[in-house]
């Protein structure tokens, strides 16, 4: 029953320690609607729920799934993505502050929790700028929507996205199968019927082919020297890139680049 109450902002703390659930609980329950997950699979299924939360609190340090995997997984999937993140993290290495700022996070909130008030009035100051955000497009915020329950996408599909996203971030140094699947906090098998499922290539296949098409942009809208491209896309030798190039598209890198160049002079363009 409503009351005409403006409704209170929901937050969903991740984290696998019951003392700081309990301290968050303590600290936000005046203010908002709290939900709470003590592992990062049981808070991918809250953050889908309806209603979805406003905003959320993530441990950076837990087993299985860690926050920066749970991350991952909430920004590739379309219903979660617009919610804000704030990590919560004892570390003071400025690497994970990278990293989860890179994966979308739009915060840090370092423990212990020395100031309240600096807690209170970071979370107050997201919300407010995802709200705005939300205002301003019609497919900000997160989804609220009940009809929108029966739409989600499949686990699996979001695995597979996030899978693709995080090898494409690693190109220089390409992720082997099971570095993949513990980054995602899955196994290899799960991993790789999910990929199969959504792209219909092995995980294998589908990176070959991103790196190739990759360099091939690359050959022809930038000037970056070939060993260049060759060391940016993971491959061992520039031999081995030129073998791989020139199996995939009937010329070698330098062939090819060549070959774009006089296109675009007016040349009389080389055989395929």
């Amino acid at each position: 029953m409503r009351t005409g109450l403006p409704e209170k902002p929901t937050i969903l703390v991740i984290d696998d320690t019951p003392e700081n659930l309990s301290l968050m609980q303590l600290l936000l329950h005046d203010l908002y609607l709290l939900k709470g997950a003590n592992n990062g699979e049981r808070g991918l299924e809250i953050a889908q729920a309806d209603p979805a939360p406003d905003l959320i609190l993530l441990d950076v340090c837990m087993p299985n799934l860690d926050g920066f995997s749970t991350c991952r997984l909430l920004k590739a999937n379309e219903f979660t993505r617009s919610i804000p993140i704030i990590f919560l993290t004892a570390a003071q290495d400025k690497r994970d502050r990278l990293e989860g700022l890179t994966l979308g996070a739009v915060d840090y909130i370092v423990k212990p929790y020395a100031c309240e008030e600096e807690v209170l009035a970071r979370i107050k100051i997201h919300l407010a700028a995802s709200r705005r955000l939300g205002d301003s497009s019609p497919t900000g915020g997160p989804v609220k929507d009940a009809d929108h329950l029966g739409k989600l996408v499949s686990n699996d599909e979001v695995l597979a996205r996030a899978a693709s996203e995080l090898l494409l971030d690693n190109l220089a140094a390409p992720l082997s199968p099971s570095q993949l699947a513990r980054r995602l906090g899955t196994n290899e098998k799960r991993l790789s019927a999910a990929f199969h499922k959504k792209y219909s290539l092995p995980v294998s296949t589908w990176l070959r082919e991103q790196r190739l098409l990759l360099a091939k942009q690359l050959l022809a809208e930038t000037d970056t020297p070939v060993h260049s491209i060759c060391q940016h896309l993971g491959y061992s030798s520039a031999a081995n890139f030129s073998t791989a190039f020139k199996q995939r598209f009937d010329c070698s890198p330098r062939d090819f680049r060549a070959q774009v160049r006089a296109e675009g002079w007016g040349k009389r363009t080389l055989q395929s």
